[in-house]
């Protein structure tokens, strides 16, 4: 499963070479999303069942989740660059050659794990899940645009979204073999590490989004020098990540994964309580604090993993995965349209607008980008200006949000976890 899903990465990675339209490079994406559902959850499961020692496997899951943090840190700049230097398709390509590694590593080195008894895969259970996630974010975001909750057609679809997932829900805890194992929730150290990965990128999603606009169409940073100032949350996420295991140690997980969360929730909190005009140097050390705080984070999937049997591995990984990716999805979704909604509104009502037309003015109201672009085609730097703030207030706002939900989330988790929870201990 592992290597077929390196290999669909890196063939739709390399399917970039006839996109000629936007509807193609969605099309690619999407086929990139199911190599990437193949590959994600896999790699928790071997480590469930590779390091059999859970000491040497709460090491392992630190040195995968640095590894991620710094993965996700370096594709931005590598992005930059090559969509400096190459064409835009570079920064598909650039997948081939690692997918390839990916395989030829894994043919040496894997060992293969299989289930005695895997059970058969629910179709049906499938599709219900994606039908009813499609429909629950579109009807969020068709909200969004329209700032009304008074859209029948997004009623009718979140009402459909979510009798969908409820009846996912049902199967799969009324079925011998279900698709997605819901009965691990039942484990609270397993159910507070997975809340701690869904609640940590819904709250963070959004912001950290935001922030990569701020800093290249607010701060006037190019795309490389954004991927240079995005490097704090990587570097102090890896080195939290490797940290967590000992620290685990000697406070506890559950002090580790909570106060680690809390720091996160601090740090996107000085991005919105900053007196005057949001500084570079603000929003470097609140990444600095959201990337060491979100490096306790290996300690939740070291409890996700102590917390379900070895059978289900595949089922914790997965289900780790789906927690960070919709949490991801419904951040952006949410809170992201919300952030949205107060753009527009503030930037209306500044007047910057007057004097374009329909089209144009809807067009600067849907994003920063578009406003940036139009002000300066058309000579209008008042335009450009109070975007910038209009959209830095939003970021501010989003902030908040973020970093309260983040402090709930801590709490949430803390209370949650067993006392004296010791994912360096013998699972029974």
């Amino acid at each position: 499963m592992l290597l077929t899903g390196y290999a669909i990465f890196g063939g739709a990675s390399l399917l970039v070479l006839f996109a000629n339209s936007a509807e193609s490079v969605i099309a690619i994406r999407a086929l990139l999303g199911v190599g990437g559902a193949m590959i994600m959850p896999i790699t928790l499961s071997l480590i469930r069942v590779i390091f059999t020692d859970p000491k040497e496997r709460a090491t392992a899951l630190s040195i995968w989740a640095a590894v991620s943090g710094l993965g996700a840190a370096v594709g931005p700049l590598v992005g930059g660059l090559l969509l400096e230097h190459f064409s835009w398709h570079a920064a598909f390509l650039i997948n081939v050659p690692l997918m390839v590694a990916g395989v030829i590593a894994g043919i040496l080195i894997l060992p293969e794990s299989r289930v005695p008894h895997p059970g058969r895969w629910d179709a049906l259970a499938a599709a219900l899940s994606l039908a009813g996630m499609t429909l629950v974010v579109w009807a969020v975001k068709t909200f969004g645009k329209e700032a009304s909750f008074l859209v029948p057609e997004a009623l009718v679809a979140l009402a459909a979204g979510a009798a969908l997932l409820a009846w996912f829900i049902v199967r799969c805890v009324r079925s011998d073999s279900p698709l997605l194992e819901l009965r691990l929730f039942r484990n609270r150290e397993f159910s507070a590490g997975i809340i701690a990965a869904l609640g940590s990128m819904f709250a963070m999603a959004a912001a950290l989004l935001l922030i990569a606009q701020w800093i290249q169409l607010v701060d006037g940073a190019t795309p490389v020098e954004a991927g240079v100032r995005l490097f704090p949350i990587a570097i102090a996420g890896a080195i939290a990540s490797l940290a967590a295991p000992p620290l685990a140690r000697v406070f506890s997980a559950r002090a580790v994964l909570a106060g680690g969360v809390a720091l996160a929730g601090a740090g996107m909190l000085i991005i919105a309580l900053q007196p005057g005009t949001l500084s570079t140097l603000t929003v470097l050390i609140a990444l600095t604090l959201v990337g060491a705080g979100t490096g306790s984070l290996a300690i939740g999937s070291a409890m996700i993993m102590h917390g379900s049997p070895e059978e289900k591995a595949g089922n914790a990984g997965a289900l780790e995965e789906t927690s960070y990716e919709l949490g991801a999805v419904l951040g952006v979704a949410i809170l992201g349209s919300i952030s949205a909604l107060m753009y527009r509104a503030e930037l209306v009502a500044s007047g910057a607008l007057a004097g374009l037309d329909a089209t144009l003015s809807g067009q600067a109201e849907a994003s920063l980008g578009a406003a940036v672009a139009i002000a300066g085609e058309a000579g209008l730097p008042a335009l450009a200006h109070e975007a910038g703030v209009a959209f830095t207030h939003s970021l501010q706002a989003t902030g908040i949000t973020g970093g309260i939900i983040m402090l709930a989330v801590a709490a949430l988790v803390f209370f949650m976890t067993p006392k004296g929870t010791d994912v360096s201990a013998a699972s029974h």
